[in-house]
């Protein structure tokens, strides 16, 4: 099944602080550059997501797990993520990494341990101007 795009850019734009503004051209490039990708329907509606890029051996790292709002509490973003997890992709993957800005508690409980001998380090590439 296609995953379509602009419900894709909906659900991030109204259940995310991180993912507003995206645009369907590069949602479609993020798309295909993961190695795994999980999408919980709800009749016909997209109510939760999540992907996963990997070298298949030695690293993988979970992106963009989100679930809306409504629905969060119920076993959704554990079956999303428990998914990603055993996916063909990354399920022989010796270490699996995720990076949360509120959500510690509900990756713990899942299996993930926070890190605190490693430093994340990021190069921000997008430009920010008074004008975006």
């Amino acid at each position: 099944m296609r995953l379509p795009v602009r419900d894709l850019q909906q659900l991030l734009q109204e259940h995310t602080f991180w993912g507003r503004g995206r645009s369907i051209t590069d949602l479609r490039l993020m798309l295909r550059g993961s190695a795994a990708v999980v999408s919980l329907w709800k009749k016909n509606e997209l109510v939760g997501f999540g992907r996963a890029s990997s070298d298949g051996v030695y690293r993988a790292v979970l992106w963009d797990v989100v679930v809306k709002d409504e629905l969060q509490g119920h076993g959704n973003g554990r079956l999303i993520v428990e998914a990603l997890l055993n996916h063909d992709a990354i399920k022989k993957t010796e270490r699996i990494y995720l990076m949360t800005t509120n959500q510690q508690g509900f990756y713990e409980q899942i299996g993930f341990e926070q890190q605190t001998n490693q430093k994340l380090m990021i190069i921000n590439r997008k430009l920010q101007t008074k004008w975006n």
